[in-house]
């Protein structure tokens, strides 16, 4: 058996797999980094506090571990210690220059974040074809993949609720509120949310018009995919957690099961 986890800025995302078999999954905040072995094994839950174990499988099953990390050293520190199976191997996924017939177009191929690389790779074992792979959570990313499974390049910018919150911190009049989308909003709210909205899918659709390609779809994952999908009118392919579907191929190629 395997452990996935996707330890982002905000949110810690785990799986548990076995073959093809998605097991049991989970996401903690990153601020609770520290209470992940229980949460893995199901004593912990980040609404409820400590509870009862959850039925299933423990972590003393897991044999290999799989994991991308852009949350920093102290979460890779909980990570190492979350008490699986001492003979587990552990694998913190770099961006390499080819894998899993993905080839990697950054100038420095081990600058590009773990997070995108994964992310690339499970686009492109889903699609196998030119696109955009679109990830949207404290950071929104947009990254493109050539016919051939080459990494061309790609953009970060703010996510929707990192854009409205550095607004509010750096202005003085601005002050915290739920928007909504509206395309001429009438109040500051709806204006920075639909801001945001509109800065987001604006750089989608003018990277996929750069493609030149007007059929290649875009894979969206993260958690605001369910905001941006309404505005995004290219082809459009959702996919949950999309980094464990590239750690997972990232551990089939290495032989694991």
């Amino acid at each position: 058996m395997m452990l996935l986890i996707d330890a982002g800025n905000t949110r810690i995302k785990w799986a548990l797999v076995q073959g093809k078999d998605w097991l049991r999954s989970g996401i903690l905040p990153v601020a609770q980094a520290g209470e992940l072995s229980r949460h893995l094994a199901g004593h912990y839950d980040p609404l409820t506090g400590p509870g009862q174990a959850l039925p299933g499988n423990g972590l003393h099953d897991i044999e290999q571990v799989w994991v991308s990390n852009v949350a920093g050293e102290e979460v890779a520190r909980h990570i190492r210690n979350i008490g699986v199976n001492r003979n587990a191997k552990l694998h913190f996924a770099v961006a390499r220059k080819e894998q899993c017939g993905v080839r990697n177009g950054y100038s420095q191929a081990g600058q590009l974040g773990s997070d995108r690389w994964a992310a690339l790779l499970g686009a492109w074992h889903l699609v196998r074809e030119e696109c955009l792979v679109v990830n949207c959570g404290t950071a929104t990313t947009i990254d493109a993949l050539s016919a051939q499974g080459e990494f061309t390049g790609g953009l970060i910018l703010p996510g929707l609720e990192l854009m409205q919150s550095s607004l509010i911190t750096t202005t003085a009049m601005l002050t915290p509120g739920r928007g909504e989308y509206v395309p001429f909003p009438k109040n500051t709210a709806d204006a920075m949310f639909s801001g945001a909205v509109q800065a987001s899918c604006g750089a989608i659709q003018r990277q996929h018009a750069l493609l030149g390609n007007d059929s290649a779809p875009v894979v969206l994952s993260g958690g605001a995919a369910g905001v941006l999908r309404e505005h995004i009118r290219m082809p459009l392919r959702i996919v949950e957690n999309m980094i464990l579907h590239g750690l997972l191929i990232i551990a089939q190629e290495a032989g694991g099961t």
